[in-house]
Protein backbone atom coordinates (compact mmCIF):
# COMPACT_ATOMS: atom_id res chain seq x y z
CA UNK A 1 0.00 0.00 0.00
CA UNK A 2 1.32 3.58 -0.45
CA UNK A 3 0.76 6.30 1.43
CA UNK A 4 -0.25 10.21 0.43
CA UNK A 5 -0.50 13.14 3.29
CA UNK A 6 -1.99 16.46 1.92
CA UNK A 7 -0.45 19.88 3.52
CA UNK A 8 -2.82 22.25 1.53
CA UNK A 9 -0.65 25.72 3.10
CA UNK A 10 1.10 27.81 0.61
CA UNK A 11 3.26 31.07 0.97
CA UNK A 12 1.72 32.39 -2.09
CA UNK A 13 -0.81 30.44 -4.55
CA UNK A 14 0.75 30.21 -8.19
CA UNK A 15 -1.33 31.53 -10.77
CA UNK A 16 -1.75 28.72 -12.80
CA UNK A 17 -2.66 26.11 -9.86
CA UNK A 18 -6.08 24.95 -9.35
CA UNK A 19 -5.06 22.69 -7.01
CA UNK A 20 -6.92 22.49 -3.30
CA UNK A 21 -4.14 24.61 -1.42
CA UNK A 22 -4.25 28.08 0.36
CA UNK A 23 -2.34 31.26 0.93
CA UNK A 24 -2.58 33.00 4.35
CA UNK A 25 -4.00 29.69 6.40
CA UNK A 26 -1.00 28.84 7.55
CA UNK A 27 -2.13 29.55 11.37
CA UNK A 28 -4.53 26.85 11.39
CA UNK A 29 -1.43 24.49 10.49
CA UNK A 30 -1.09 23.15 14.19
CA UNK A 31 -4.92 22.24 13.99
CA UNK A 32 -4.43 20.97 10.52
CA UNK A 33 -1.57 18.49 11.80
CA UNK A 34 -3.69 17.37 14.65
CA UNK A 35 -7.16 16.11 12.43
CA UNK A 36 -4.11 14.47 10.38
CA UNK A 37 -2.99 12.58 13.51
CA UNK A 38 -6.73 11.77 14.24
CA UNK A 39 -7.24 10.10 10.70
CA UNK A 40 -4.25 8.34 10.47
CA UNK A 41 -4.96 6.82 13.61
CA UNK A 42 -8.34 5.75 12.58
CA UNK A 43 -7.08 4.17 9.71
CA UNK A 44 -4.40 2.98 11.26
CA UNK A 45 -6.55 0.04 12.81
CA UNK A 46 -8.39 -0.78 9.34
CA UNK A 47 -4.65 -1.35 7.64
CA UNK A 48 -2.73 -2.94 10.47
CA UNK A 49 -1.86 -5.94 8.66
CA UNK A 50 -1.07 -3.39 5.28
CA UNK A 51 2.96 -2.53 5.22
CA UNK A 52 3.63 1.26 3.38
CA UNK A 53 5.80 0.72 0.81
CA UNK A 54 5.89 4.48 -0.66
CA UNK A 55 4.57 7.98 1.27
CA UNK A 56 4.40 11.16 -0.51
CA UNK A 57 3.86 14.58 1.29
CA UNK A 58 2.35 16.79 -0.99
CA UNK A 59 0.69 20.29 -1.33
CA UNK A 60 0.45 23.05 -1.34
CA UNK A 61 3.80 23.60 0.19
CA UNK A 62 4.80 21.02 2.57
CA UNK A 63 8.00 23.04 3.29
CA UNK A 64 6.17 26.10 4.49
CA UNK A 65 5.78 23.79 7.73
CA UNK A 66 8.12 24.71 11.02
CA UNK A 67 10.37 22.03 11.53
CA UNK A 68 8.73 20.81 14.67
CA UNK A 69 5.48 20.49 12.63
CA UNK A 70 7.38 18.12 9.93
CA UNK A 71 8.97 16.30 12.67
CA UNK A 72 5.00 15.29 14.30
CA UNK A 73 3.82 14.68 10.99
CA UNK A 74 6.50 12.16 10.33
CA UNK A 75 6.76 10.77 13.74
CA UNK A 76 2.49 10.37 13.70
CA UNK A 77 2.40 8.79 10.42
CA UNK A 78 5.61 6.03 11.78
CA UNK A 79 3.54 5.82 15.09
CA UNK A 80 0.37 4.32 13.19
CA UNK A 81 1.57 2.81 9.53
CA UNK A 82 4.22 0.28 8.91
CA UNK A 83 6.66 1.99 6.62
CA UNK A 84 8.96 -0.38 4.82
CA UNK A 85 12.65 -0.13 6.20
CA UNK A 86 13.27 0.81 2.50
CA UNK A 87 10.23 2.93 1.44
CA UNK A 88 10.89 5.59 -0.47
CA UNK A 89 9.40 8.91 1.63
CA UNK A 90 8.88 12.02 -0.89
CA UNK A 91 8.16 15.31 0.25
CA UNK A 92 7.26 18.51 -2.14
CA UNK A 93 9.19 21.49 -1.52
CA UNK A 94 9.64 25.35 -2.47
CA UNK A 95 13.12 26.33 -3.39
CA UNK A 96 11.08 29.64 -1.33
CA UNK A 97 10.05 28.48 1.46
CA UNK A 98 13.25 25.75 2.29
CA UNK A 99 14.68 25.99 5.96
CA UNK A 100 17.77 24.38 7.27
CA UNK A 101 15.16 23.57 10.28
CA UNK A 102 12.83 22.15 8.14
CA UNK A 103 15.38 19.84 6.14
CA UNK A 104 17.15 19.09 9.90
CA UNK A 105 13.25 17.72 10.71
CA UNK A 106 13.61 16.04 7.35
CA UNK A 107 16.80 13.83 7.68
CA UNK A 108 16.51 13.12 10.88
CA UNK A 109 12.46 11.96 10.65
CA UNK A 110 12.76 9.62 7.27
CA UNK A 111 12.80 11.62 4.27
CA UNK A 112 14.69 10.56 1.42
CA UNK A 113 13.28 12.08 -1.58
CA UNK A 114 12.86 15.77 -2.67
CA UNK A 115 10.67 16.85 -5.11
CA UNK A 116 11.71 20.49 -5.67
CA UNK A 117 9.50 22.59 -7.73
CA UNK A 118 11.66 24.64 -10.21
CA UNK A 119 9.78 25.50 -13.21
CA UNK A 120 11.85 27.72 -15.12
CA UNK A 121 15.16 28.94 -15.24
CA UNK A 122 14.30 32.93 -16.25
CA UNK A 123 12.78 35.30 -14.11
CA UNK A 124 10.36 36.29 -16.77
CA UNK A 125 8.84 32.86 -16.83
CA UNK A 126 8.68 32.58 -12.68
CA UNK A 127 7.05 36.17 -12.69
CA UNK A 128 3.91 34.74 -14.81
CA UNK A 129 3.77 31.83 -12.98
CA UNK A 130 3.81 33.66 -10.10
CA UNK A 131 6.59 31.48 -8.31
CA UNK A 132 7.78 33.26 -5.28
CA UNK A 133 11.76 31.87 -5.80
CA UNK A 134 14.45 32.84 -8.64
CA UNK A 135 17.08 30.12 -10.08
CA UNK A 136 19.94 30.75 -7.76
CA UNK A 137 17.38 29.85 -4.73
CA UNK A 138 16.70 26.66 -6.19
CA UNK A 139 20.83 26.18 -6.82
CA UNK A 140 21.12 27.08 -3.26
CA UNK A 141 17.95 24.64 -2.37
CA UNK A 142 19.70 21.75 -4.13
CA UNK A 143 22.98 22.47 -2.18
CA UNK A 144 21.25 22.69 1.24
CA UNK A 145 19.05 19.58 0.31
CA UNK A 146 22.43 17.37 -0.37
CA UNK A 147 24.10 19.21 2.80
CA UNK A 148 21.64 17.56 4.97
CA UNK A 149 22.52 14.02 2.97
CA UNK A 150 19.17 13.41 1.07
CA UNK A 151 20.65 12.76 -2.13
CA UNK A 152 17.59 11.54 -3.93
CA UNK A 153 16.54 14.87 -5.73
CA UNK A 154 13.61 15.33 -8.18
CA UNK A 155 13.19 19.05 -10.11
CA UNK A 156 9.80 19.68 -11.74
CA UNK A 157 9.62 21.90 -14.65
CA UNK A 158 7.12 23.18 -17.05
CA UNK A 159 7.28 23.82 -20.63
CA UNK A 160 4.87 25.54 -23.24
CA UNK A 161 4.29 28.77 -20.78
CA UNK A 162 2.87 32.02 -22.16
CA UNK A 163 5.92 33.60 -24.10
CA UNK A 164 8.15 30.80 -23.38
CA UNK A 165 10.66 29.98 -26.39
CA UNK A 166 12.69 27.15 -27.33
CA UNK A 167 15.91 28.91 -26.67
CA UNK A 168 14.32 29.34 -23.03
CA UNK A 169 13.44 25.91 -22.63
CA UNK A 170 16.87 24.56 -23.87
CA UNK A 171 18.49 27.00 -21.20
CA UNK A 172 16.24 25.54 -18.25
CA UNK A 173 17.09 21.72 -19.09
CA UNK A 174 20.38 22.78 -19.16
CA UNK A 175 20.87 24.42 -15.88
CA UNK A 176 18.27 21.90 -14.55
CA UNK A 177 20.80 18.67 -15.66
CA UNK A 178 23.87 20.77 -14.27
CA UNK A 179 22.38 20.22 -10.78
CA UNK A 180 22.25 16.65 -11.39
CA UNK A 181 19.14 16.04 -9.46
CA UNK A 182 18.49 12.14 -10.14
CA UNK A 183 15.14 12.57 -11.66
CA UNK A 184 13.04 15.28 -13.69
CA UNK A 185 9.87 15.94 -13.88
CA UNK A 186 8.96 17.82 -17.55
CA UNK A 187 5.28 18.63 -17.85
CA UNK A 188 3.27 20.56 -20.37
CA UNK A 189 1.21 24.05 -18.86
CA UNK A 190 -2.45 22.88 -19.59
CA UNK A 191 -4.12 26.41 -18.35
CA UNK A 192 -6.89 25.30 -16.01
CA UNK A 193 -10.33 27.08 -15.69
CA UNK A 194 -10.63 29.79 -13.02
CA UNK A 195 -6.74 30.34 -12.42
CA UNK A 196 -5.23 33.68 -12.95
CA UNK A 197 -2.83 32.41 -15.37
CA UNK A 198 -6.32 31.14 -17.49
CA UNK A 199 -7.97 34.42 -17.24
CA UNK A 200 -4.92 36.22 -18.65
CA UNK A 201 -4.60 34.09 -21.79
CA UNK A 202 -8.48 33.89 -22.21
CA UNK A 203 -8.17 38.30 -22.48
CA UNK A 204 -5.52 38.45 -24.69
CA UNK A 205 -2.65 39.77 -21.75
CA UNK A 206 -1.08 36.61 -22.64
CA UNK A 207 -0.45 33.90 -25.37
CA UNK A 208 0.50 30.39 -25.46
CA UNK A 209 3.38 28.73 -27.89
CA UNK A 210 2.34 27.45 -30.99
CA UNK A 211 0.92 23.70 -31.23
CA UNK A 212 4.31 23.13 -33.08
CA UNK A 213 6.74 24.67 -30.78
CA UNK A 214 4.88 23.15 -28.05
CA UNK A 215 5.89 19.81 -29.55
CA UNK A 216 9.35 20.65 -30.48
CA UNK A 217 9.73 21.62 -26.71
CA UNK A 218 9.31 17.71 -25.46
CA UNK A 219 11.05 16.56 -28.37
CA UNK A 220 13.94 18.60 -27.67
CA UNK A 221 13.56 17.52 -23.95
CA UNK A 222 13.23 13.69 -24.89
CA UNK A 223 17.21 14.65 -26.97
CA UNK A 224 18.73 16.23 -24.81
CA UNK A 225 17.70 14.47 -21.13
CA UNK A 226 18.64 11.19 -22.91
CA UNK A 227 21.74 12.28 -24.17
CA UNK A 228 22.74 13.34 -20.66
CA UNK A 229 21.61 10.10 -18.86
CA UNK A 230 17.87 10.45 -18.33
CA UNK A 231 15.79 7.43 -19.32
CA UNK A 232 11.95 8.35 -20.11
CA UNK A 233 10.03 5.51 -18.01
CA UNK A 234 6.42 7.85 -18.39
CA UNK A 235 5.02 10.37 -20.51
CA UNK A 236 6.43 13.26 -18.58
CA UNK A 237 9.15 11.73 -16.21
CA UNK A 238 12.37 11.23 -16.40
CA UNK A 239 15.24 9.24 -14.00
CA UNK A 240 18.86 8.17 -14.11
CA UNK A 241 18.80 4.28 -14.03
CA UNK A 242 17.69 3.55 -10.24
CA UNK A 243 15.99 6.73 -9.59
CA UNK A 244 12.53 6.21 -10.60
CA UNK A 245 9.78 7.64 -8.51
CA UNK A 246 8.26 4.63 -7.19
CA UNK A 247 5.29 6.30 -5.95
CA UNK A 248 4.21 6.96 -8.86
CA UNK A 249 5.09 3.97 -10.45
CA UNK A 250 2.25 2.51 -7.90
CA UNK A 251 -0.64 4.83 -9.24
CA UNK A 252 0.13 3.62 -12.72
CA UNK A 253 0.01 0.16 -11.66
CA UNK A 254 -2.77 0.50 -9.78
CA UNK A 255 -1.07 -0.47 -6.61
CA UNK A 256 -3.74 0.66 -3.43
CA UNK A 257 -3.42 3.98 -1.65
CA UNK A 258 -4.82 6.05 1.05
CA UNK A 259 -4.87 9.68 1.02
CA UNK A 260 -4.71 11.35 4.03
CA UNK A 261 -5.53 14.85 4.50
CA UNK A 262 -8.03 17.55 3.05
CA UNK A 263 -8.92 16.85 -0.85
CA UNK A 264 -6.64 13.61 -0.71
CA UNK A 265 -8.29 10.49 -2.63
CA UNK A 266 -8.08 7.07 -2.06
CA UNK A 267 -8.10 3.94 -3.83
CA UNK A 268 -8.61 0.69 -2.13
CA UNK A 269 -9.63 -3.18 -3.30
CA UNK A 270 -12.99 -4.29 -2.15
CA UNK A 271 -14.88 -7.83 -2.82
CA UNK A 272 -17.09 -6.60 -4.46
CA UNK A 273 -18.08 -9.10 -7.43
CA UNK A 274 -19.08 -6.17 -9.60
CA UNK A 275 -16.18 -3.74 -8.57
CA UNK A 276 -12.15 -4.00 -8.10
CA UNK A 277 -11.29 -1.04 -6.02
CA UNK A 278 -13.15 2.22 -5.07
CA UNK A 279 -12.11 5.79 -4.28
CA UNK A 280 -13.09 7.94 -2.40
CA UNK A 281 -12.17 11.90 -1.49
CA UNK A 282 -11.98 14.00 1.35
CA UNK A 283 -13.15 17.66 2.28
CA UNK A 284 -11.40 19.50 0.12
CA UNK A 285 -10.99 22.81 2.51
CA UNK A 286 -9.52 23.09 5.29
CA UNK A 287 -12.37 23.48 7.84
CA UNK A 288 -14.60 21.06 6.49
CA UNK A 289 -11.85 18.43 6.65
CA UNK A 290 -10.65 19.37 10.50
CA UNK A 291 -14.89 18.82 10.82
CA UNK A 292 -15.19 15.78 8.96
CA UNK A 293 -12.34 14.48 11.48
CA UNK A 294 -13.48 15.61 14.32
CA UNK A 295 -17.34 14.16 13.89
CA UNK A 296 -15.66 10.74 12.89
CA UNK A 297 -17.45 11.12 9.82
CA UNK A 298 -15.06 8.30 7.48
CA UNK A 299 -17.73 6.63 6.79
CA UNK A 300 -20.08 8.68 5.51
CA UNK A 301 -17.28 10.20 2.75
CA UNK A 302 -19.15 9.29 -0.85
CA UNK A 303 -17.26 6.35 -2.19
CA UNK A 304 -17.08 5.92 -6.75
CA UNK A 305 -17.00 2.13 -6.94
CA UNK A 306 -14.54 1.23 -9.83
CA UNK A 307 -16.50 -1.33 -11.93
CA UNK A 308 -14.26 -4.38 -12.92
CA UNK A 309 -14.69 -3.12 -16.99
CA UNK A 310 -13.54 0.09 -15.67
CA UNK A 311 -10.21 -1.05 -13.90
CA UNK A 312 -9.55 -3.23 -16.91
CA UNK A 313 -9.33 0.51 -19.06
CA UNK A 314 -8.13 2.21 -16.17
CA UNK A 315 -5.10 -0.24 -16.45
CA UNK A 316 -4.68 0.19 -20.12
CA UNK A 317 -5.09 3.74 -20.03
CA UNK A 318 -2.45 4.06 -16.79
CA UNK A 319 0.02 1.46 -18.55
CA UNK A 320 0.14 3.39 -21.85
CA UNK A 321 1.11 6.45 -20.35
CA UNK A 322 4.83 4.18 -19.29
CA UNK A 323 7.54 3.60 -21.64
CA UNK A 324 7.43 -0.09 -20.31
CA UNK A 325 3.76 -0.66 -21.34
CA UNK A 326 1.35 -3.20 -20.59
CA UNK A 327 2.10 -6.83 -19.90
CA UNK A 328 -0.45 -9.41 -20.94
CA UNK A 329 0.11 -11.29 -18.10
CA UNK A 330 0.01 -8.92 -15.63
CA UNK A 331 -2.99 -7.86 -17.03
CA UNK A 332 -4.81 -11.33 -16.57
CA UNK A 333 -3.46 -11.77 -13.30
CA UNK A 334 -5.11 -8.46 -11.86
CA UNK A 335 -8.60 -8.96 -14.13
CA UNK A 336 -8.24 -12.74 -14.25
CA UNK A 337 -9.11 -12.38 -18.31
CA UNK A 338 -6.88 -12.68 -21.11
CA UNK A 339 -6.62 -8.91 -22.81
CA UNK A 340 -6.93 -10.18 -26.22
CA UNK A 341 -11.01 -11.23 -24.95
CA UNK A 342 -11.63 -8.09 -23.82
CA UNK A 343 -14.06 -5.24 -25.54
CA UNK A 344 -10.87 -2.78 -25.85
CA UNK A 345 -8.73 -5.49 -28.38
CA UNK A 346 -10.10 -4.71 -31.41
CA UNK A 347 -8.99 -0.56 -30.89
CA UNK A 348 -5.66 -1.67 -29.62
CA UNK A 349 -5.09 -3.93 -32.85
CA UNK A 350 -6.59 -0.90 -34.99
CA UNK A 351 -3.66 1.62 -33.41
CA UNK A 352 -0.98 -1.21 -34.39
CA UNK A 353 -2.61 -1.16 -38.14
CA UNK A 354 -1.89 2.59 -37.68
CA UNK A 355 1.65 2.17 -36.24
CA UNK A 356 0.28 4.24 -33.35
CA UNK A 357 1.66 1.60 -30.90
CA UNK A 358 2.94 -2.23 -30.82
CA UNK A 359 0.96 -4.80 -29.49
Amino acid sequence: MELYIHIPFCKQKCRYCDFPSYAGFLSMADRYLEAVEKEMAYYSNHFSGETVTSVFIGGGTPSVLTGPQLKKLLTDMQRCFHIAEDAEITSEANPGTLKDAWLDAAAENGINRISLGMQAAQPELLRILGRIHSFDEVQQAVTDIRRHGIRNINLDLMFGLPTQTLEQWDETLKKAIALSPTHLSCYGLIPEENTPLKNDLDCGKLRLPEDEEERLMYDHCLQLLSENGYHQYEISNFALEGYECRHNLGYWQQIPYLGIGASSTSMLYCSDEQNLYYRQTNPADIAGYISMVDNKSFSQLPREAISRKDAQFETLMLGLRTNQGISQEQFFAMHQISLKDTCFYPQLLSLEQRQLMAC
